[in-house]
């Protein structure tokens, strides 16, 4: 198992390149890359829910991330100290794609995720989030 832990500011500039380099490292495992950009798209849409929503974007606070690459396999966790979520359950859309005008303009990163990622799951443990998300391939 090849393993990797980063830490970043809970700020949006501080997103885009801990998951270029996270994506590197996935390249570097022989990861698809088009399994890395979807594993991108995820990390990029899951870190900013924490700075926006658990953390109310107060940039003194910090995100804990551990890659894991085991065989077929890619588990990424995040770990946070914000805000806990009420409930977790799996997302859907509802919306009318037939009126553009009214299209939902937030709401949908974690449904990407969700379609992108084999497995998500939420829990809290002693007051800190913990996010992850499980990828075969």
């Amino acid at each position: 198992m090849n393993s990797k832990e980063f830490s970043i500011a809970s700020n949006y500039t501080e997103v885009t390149p801990v998951c270029k380099e996270i994506r590197s490292f996935c390249l570097d495992e022989n990861i698809k890359p088009s399994d890395c950009s979807e594993i991108e798209i995820c990390l990029i849409e899951a870190l900013n829910n924490i700075v926006k929503h658990a953390y109310k974007e107060d940039f003194t606070k910090s995100i804990q991330i551990k890659v894991d690459i085991n065989n077929n396999e890619i588990m990424i966790q995040l770990f946070d100290s914000g805000i806990s979520r009420k409930e977790f359950k799996k997302p859907t859309l509802e919306y009318d794609p037939e009126d553009i005008e009214n299209l939902p303009e937030g709401g949908m990163g974690l449904y990407i995720i969700d379609q992108l990622m084999d497995e998500i799951s939420y829990k809290v443990l002693d007051g800190v989030n913990i996010f992850s998300m499980k990828k075969k391939f």
